[in-house]
């Protein structure tokens, strides 16, 4: 419509029975819309309501090993962080020292080392393994974004 006086704007905007709204107050001279500020609005809570029904949702899945954790406990629990990761989560696998165990911190190492060979190829090290008091931890990551 051009460059309007804010009266001539209101007039023409009550006359078709829709709202002016600003749109840019900052722009030389200031920007409005003659719209329907309701329906507006509604349309924008719809658009921002399947925005987040589209959004992925990623947890943090925890693995509690110990250093003495046998061959098949060992499968049994690699089977999980594949599963985990396979489903787009994040996985924090944790190495437990119980007792006189935390002298063996290499066993532990040994453990974590084995499980990033063992998922490679659909994960990689997030943070890599590192000492927090009687536990070594480390997080891994999904290599293909959640579907």
């Amino acid at each position: 419509m051009g460059i309007l006086l804010t009266e001539d704007a209101l007039r023409r905007a009550q006359e078709s029975g829709l709202d002016l709204v600003e749109v840019a107050p900052t722009a030389e001279p200031p920007v409005c819309r003659i719209m329907d500020f309701g329906k507006y609005k509604y349309q924008l809570q719809k658009k921002q309501q399947t925005a987040r029904k589209k959004q992925a949702l990623v947890q943090i899945k925890e693995i509690k090993v110990r250093p003495k954790t046998d061959e098949h406990d060992y499968q049994t629990k690699l089977k999980h962080i594949r599963r985990f990761l396979g489903e787009g989560d994040r996985c924090k696998v944790a190495v437990f020292f119980r007792g006189r165990e935390i002298v063996h911190k290499d066993r532990g190492l040994t453990i974590l080392e084995r499980i990033i060979k063992d998922v490679e190829d659909i994960a990689k090290v997030e943070q890599p393994p590192q000492s927090e008091g009687r536990t070594l931890n480390m997080m891994l990551t999904p290599l293909a974004p959640k579907k």
